[in-house]
């Protein structure tokens, strides 16, 4: 079967069968290694990609479904790590063995993609079934509340950030 849909934002048409999951097309077909395999049955959010804007478990989508679809990975969030939410999660070094840490960040863009100024309960139900062996939870909430009130950063000439993040490598 041959599914066409948008990939970071790039046009995109596979022959799979129609039953692979979609992380399985991102990681081995497209070589977006970013998304990871967790637990394969949609309990723990590694593989958390965002699919027509809302945050969905990769390992459980049927390629059949997506079909026209729009898809975004954590390599589609930004080319640069200057997405709000990457330079929170850096700057509060919210990662510890970072495995899960796509998907956390994916479901917390889609967070606040739709509630910008998000309370503690809003963080703790959109994260809800993210799970992170190291514990980091806490930390997760905190760069989310940062995120949140950080100033979105613009793309320079050459494409890249235009930042403290920039100032911070110099």
């Amino acid at each position: 079967m041959t599914v066409t849909f948008k990939v970071n934002g790039k046009s995109t048409a596979v022959d799979v069968p129609p039953e692979m999951p979609l992380l399985w097309v991102l990681r081995d077909v497209l070589d977006l290694k970013g998304t990871k395999f967790g637990c394969g049955i949609a309990e723990c959010g590694a593989c958390t990609v965002h699919l027509n804007g809302a945050p969905m478990r990769s390992c459980v989508i049927p390629m059949s479904a997506v079909q026209g679809a729009t898809v975004t990975t954590i390599e589609g969030l930004s080319t640069d790590g200057s997405h709000a939410l990457q330079r929170a999660w850096e700057e509060l070094d919210v990662p510890q063995c970072g495995y899960c840490q796509a998907g956390q960040l994916m479901s917390a863009a889609a967070l606040l993609a739709k509630t910008p100024k998000p309370t503690d309960a809003d963080i703790d139900a959109a994260m809800n079934g993210n799970l992170c062996r190291c514990g980091t939870y806490l930390r997760i909430r905190q760069a989310i509340h940062r995120a949140a009130t950080m100033p979105a950063v613009e793309a320079g000439p050459s494409g890249a950030a235009s930042s403290a993040r920039a100032a911070r490598r110099s």
